[in-house]
């Protein structure tokens, strides 16, 4: 499932790109087709996302909200102005992976020109089309037409973004996880305690901060709970700037990717325990443990988060 990061950079994308543009909305497998009349030619006015969750504004007050779940994705097309295309990227599943759209010479000179979106491929749910380029919603667990009273109820219900960067939300955070006695590894997939985190950070920032998963929330100090959500919203932040989640420095990186010019680590280089059971600890040596925790499977080192 994309975590906060990703639908960061999708909210990102979608600003750059199509905020201010009217929009031919459609629904090409037919199961938004009512919500899709209702965006139908429509004006983005605004993108954002809280957590995990992804809202598109529209300029008479329909709000498109989209929660892509465990298998949803979004495609994106366009011509060479579709800046947030080169500048910020489009996730695509977990990898991030971009799609464009055929473009066609319009002259001798080779001028490019967007030549429109392409048929849709596969269960396409939603289409969102804009003079400079496209966006296909596959797969989504949540894709609704409400209205702004009703996207604000959903941010109602859920916990504070790290990547807000409010002072008002880390203290929320630390008052919430302070009073719960619940194992941290729990409350951080909570998405009513912090909205954003999923499977990867968790592993990784409980073994940055070297706390032990099960440990209750009420075990923790002040001080601790807010390193936690501090460290939480750096390395989120650092996923939305590199478009994929990397929580090792780079002396942990193979001898190719420590130079800034290689760009980031590929594999496993990129996590301390993140589905690296079984192998040595980078710290400690000790195999990294896996066990499953709310339905999940949890990574941590019995070594150094004690």
């Amino acid at each position: 499932m994309p975590e906060g990061h990703s639908v960061r950079r999708l909210a990102q994308q979608f600003g750059d790109v199509f905020t201010g543009e009217s929009l031919s909305v459609s629904s090409p497998q037919g199961r938004f087709a009512a919500g899709a009349a209702l965006l139908d030619g429509q004006v983005l006015t605004a993108s954002h996302a809280h957590g995990k969750h992804l809202f598109l504004h529209f300029d008479h007050a329909v709000v498109l909200h989209v929660h892509l779940g465990l298998y949803g994705a979004w495609d994106f097309g366009g011509d060479a102005t579709f800046s947030g295309a080169s500048s910020i990227g489009a996730p695509r599943k977990i990898g991030e992976r971009e799609v464009f759209g055929e473009p066609e010479i319009s002259d001798d000179a080779g001028t490019v020109e967007y030549a429109g979106p392409p048929e849709p491929r596969g269960a396409v749910r939603v289409r969102l089309a804009s003079r400079h380029g496209w966006a296909d919603l596959r797969g989504a667990t949540t894709c609704a037409a409400i209205t702004e009273a009703e996207a604000r109820a959903v941010l109602a219900r859920l916990g504070p973004d790290p990547l807000h960067g409010r002072p008002a939300d880390r203290a929320r955070f630390v008052t919430g996880i302070l009073s719960r006695k619940t194992p941290i590894a729990a409350l951080l997939m909570d998405q009513k305690v912090i909205a954003g985190v999923g499977n990867v950070y968790r592993a990784e920032v409980l073994f940055r901060q070297r706390l032990d998963p099960w440990l209750p929330g009420t075990a923790l100090s002040t001080s601790a709970a807010g390193l936690l959500w501090d460290d939480t919203a750096a390395i989120m932040a650092d996923g939305v700037r590199d478009g994929r989640i990397i929580t090792t420095p780079p002396v942990y990186w193979e001898p190719d990717h420590r130079e800034p010019e290689a760009g980031p680590p590929a594999g496993g280089d990129a996590h301390f325990v993140y589905k690296r059971e079984g192998r040595p600890c980078r710290v400690c040596a000790v195999p990294v443990a896996i066990t499953e925790m709310v339905g999940r499977k949890l990574y941590w080192c019995p070594g150094c988060q004690q």
